[in-house]
């Protein structure tokens, strides 16, 4: 199962500390590497970004819940996430053919 994540900065990045935001972005390395993100970015203006993520078709909602939960941005409280489960049509055969373990 794919899902999209939507996260929207609760004050502008410009604000949050490096430290909090390199927290962040190793926490997505460390989603890649498990093999649960497949590709993130920040939304151009910057006021938040997207992660695309493939997540195990049992127990969606908490494993969603968990990308959310662990990320340093959402236990500092800089960030919100909206999580949709994705059930993708059209383009499934690639994301399905992608390798993103140990990238």
């Amino acid at each position: 199962m794919y899902a999209l994540a939507i996260v929207r900065y609760r004050c502008p990045i410009d604000q949050v500390a490096e430290e909090h935001r390199q927290a962040h972005r190793d926490y997505l390395l460390r989603l890649k590497s498990e093999g649960v993100l497949i590709a993130s970015g920040p939304f151009k203006p910057h006021h938040g970004g997207a992660l695309l993520l493939r997540v195990g078709d049992d127990e969606i909602t908490a494993a969603l819940n968990r990308v959310r939960d662990d990320d340093p941005f959402t236990e500092l409280d800089l960030a919100q996430y909206e999580l949709l489960a994705w059930d993708v049509k059209t383009g499934v055969e690639e994301l399905d053919g992608l390798s993103i373990t140990g990238s």
